[in-house]
């Protein structure tokens, strides 16, 4: 039988209608649309729709806090995306391996160790000289004895542990220039938040706000890291900021 103009095209018509239309581009990526397509929704309209452009945190504190938790929970998978979107967000290459290097004390040597790799490849790939990162680093100004309380409760039970913490934690790693004052005490909410460390906060807090790290800051900060780290250990986190900062300048 011949198939006429006309029945060719309610055929070809028939078929178009069978078939899905193709995923529109979006931060989610084909295999979300595909599969989980509410996940790409909440991707593309949520996340990076309202969440990554809000006011009320910059790109560059945004993507701080973001690889901050990733390296901090070991997703190197998704670091290497993060760590892109950080460098062209203004977070320089000392200061990326400034987080890398302090992560090391707060979420242990082999989370930082594991995003070596990551690392080596973004910067090759963007053609970083990594020359500059065996420079000298400065030092930043005394912190007026921050974190010296906790030691001296520790020193009964642990003197080893306490002389490090003195030494080496708050004694060079948190006067190192490659990181401010106030980055440092972000990426240390950011990595304490991610591994559900919420009871750990509230000095860190506190330094974030002498450093000039505002509370409205540290709330969207958070709120961001829902979605990174979970709503559950973003919940218990705020209620360690609310006890922590509430009622304060």
């Amino acid at each position: 039988m011949t198939i006429t103009a006309l029945s060719l095209g309610a055929l070809l018509a028939a078929a178009a209608m069978e078939t899905p239309p193709a995923p529109a581009a979006g931060p989610s990526g084909p295999l979300q649309q595909k599969l989980a397509p509410a996940l790409a929704r909440y991707t593309d309209d949520v996340l990076f729709g309202t969440v990554w452009p809000s006011p009320g945190l910059s790109p560059r504190d945004r993507s701080l806090i973001v690889i901050s938790a990733l390296i901090a929970t070991n997703k190197p998978a998704q670091l290497t995306g993060h760590l892109n979107r950080a460098l062209a967000n203004g977070v320089t290459p000392v200061e990326a391996s400034g987080v890398l290097t302090h992560l090391a004390f707060y979420a242990g040597w082999p989370n930082a160790v594991s995003a070596l790799e990551v690392y080596d490849r973004v910067y090759t790939d963007r053609k970083i000289d990594v020359a500059a990162l065996q420079a000298k680093v400065g030092r930043l100004a005394d912190d007026d004895g921050f974190g010296r309380s906790a030691e001296a409760a520790l020193a009964p039970t642990a003197p080893k542990f306490a002389r490090l913490s003195e030494e080496v934690v708050f004694g060079d790693l948190w006067r190192r220039s490659d990181l401010s004052a106030r980055d440092r005490a972000l990426v240390t909410i950011a990595a304490l938040t991610a591994m559900g460390e919420a009871d750990q906060l509230a000095p860190y807090l506190r330094r974030g706000r002498e450093a000039g790290l505002k509370p409205a800051e540290v709330t969207e900060a958070i709120t961001h890291l829902a979605f990174y780290a979970g709503w559950p250990r973003a919940t218990e986190a705020l209620g360690s900021v609310a006890r922590t900062l509430e009622a304060k300048p």
